[in-house]
């Protein structure tokens, strides 16, 4: 499912089973911590999977899968130059949403978003 829909438009009706199912959708792709450490390291622009790594410590499979997973959703977006692909944020609503949720998140723990 193509997360770029204007879900939460303000001549959307909120009742719609269409609004609901896209905003689960949304919470299903950003439930995974390490997408959003990947989210995080990539707001800071676009990086390759060699720098991504650098910011987030994983395997390279396992951030394959999850840059994949952002990419389908239509988190991210891709470029090739090379041999080496980098990624980018093509959402800035789900960074809005995910840098809301984290920052809420810390202030109530004390710990400031990194």
């Amino acid at each position: 499912m193509d997360l770029k829909a204007t879900a939460f438009a303000p001549d959307t009706d909120f009742q719609s089973d269409q609004v609901f199912e896209l905003a689960a959708e949304v919470f299903r792709v950003m439930s995974a911590p390490m997408r959003l450490k990947i989210i995080s390291a990539l707001c800071q622009g676009e990086k390759n999977v060699g720098e991504l790594l650098a910011h987030v410590p994983t395997t390279q499979p396992n951030m394959s899968q999850h840059l994949n997973t952002l990419y389908k959703a239509g988190v991210l977006g891709k470029r090739r130059e090379g041999v080496q692909i980098y990624y980018r944020i093509v959402n800035d609503r789900v960074v809005t949403l995910c840098r809301a949720v984290c920052t809420q998140i810390a202030i109530g723990t004390g710990d400031e978003p990194g």
